[in-house]
């Protein structure tokens, strides 16, 4: 089953070469195009694809809001949001209305296409260099406490927990812990269920929201 992508970004270059660059994936297919933050969530509701690949500044509506309009009409959309490093306060923002993951605009062709198939797949995409950027905003922000449910995680999840905080991907995980990676999908399946979260990057969140590790950090 083909991964259908939606294009939002407001230069006609980008967009074409996005397509140019996708079109070479036989399990990719840009299935729409969008110019503006308001085309993006008609061409959304109209096409359904599996992944939106927002570019966070349009005009008309910006991509973050586009992505709030998007999900909250369809709640298992998946957004990819297309950023740079001198946005931080778009990222934290568009971590809180549930955007999927970031990708850096001057990434290589290969971490997009990985990036795609990685959100479509169902999971989440944070970088540990976007993650550090993100901390550095919560630790600006006042902060509530941790929700009851932490206490219900065992410490083999709550361990997995730190590492997702710290932006490591499964794999990574799997390496660091000397365990499966079947054993780590597992563990993180319950963690997000325990804690009535969408993905890791809501995992994130919540750990530097409300500071979780940082007294045993």
């Amino acid at each position: 089953m083909s991964i259908r992508v939606l294009v939002a970004d407001d230069q006609s270059m980008v967009r074409a070469g996005f397509r140019l660059l996708l079109a070479r994936e036989p399990d990719i297919d840009v299935i729409a195009e969008a110019r503006t933050g308001i085309e993006a969530v008609q061409q959304a509701a109209r096409f359904n694809p599996t992944v939106v690949l927002m570019d966070i500044r349009m005009p008309d509506l910006d991509g973050l809001e586009a992505t709030r309009r998007i999900l909250a009409a369809d709640a298992a959309a998946r957004i990819l949001i297309l950023t740079t490093f001198d946005l931080d306060e778009y990222v934290y923002e568009a971590l809180q209305a549930g955007a999927s993951g970031f990708v850096l605009k001057d990434d290589p062709p290969e971490q997009l296409i990985a990036a795609l198939r990685t959100v479509a797949a169902g999971d989440a995409l944070l970088s540990p260099a976007v993650t550090k950027r993100v901390i550095r905003q919560f630790a600006r922000l006042p902060r509530p406490a941790p929700p009851a449910a932490i206490d219900e995680l065992t410490a083999r999840e709550l361990d997995i927990f730190r590492l997702i905080a710290d932006g490591l991907s499964n794999a990574e995980i799997s390496e660091r812990l000397y365990i499966g990676d079947t054993t780590v999908k597992t563990h993180v399946t319950h963690i997000l269920q325990k804690l009535g979260l969408r993905d890791r990057v809501q995992a994130v969140v919540l750990a530097y929201r409300t500071g979780i590790f940082e007294s045993s950090a």
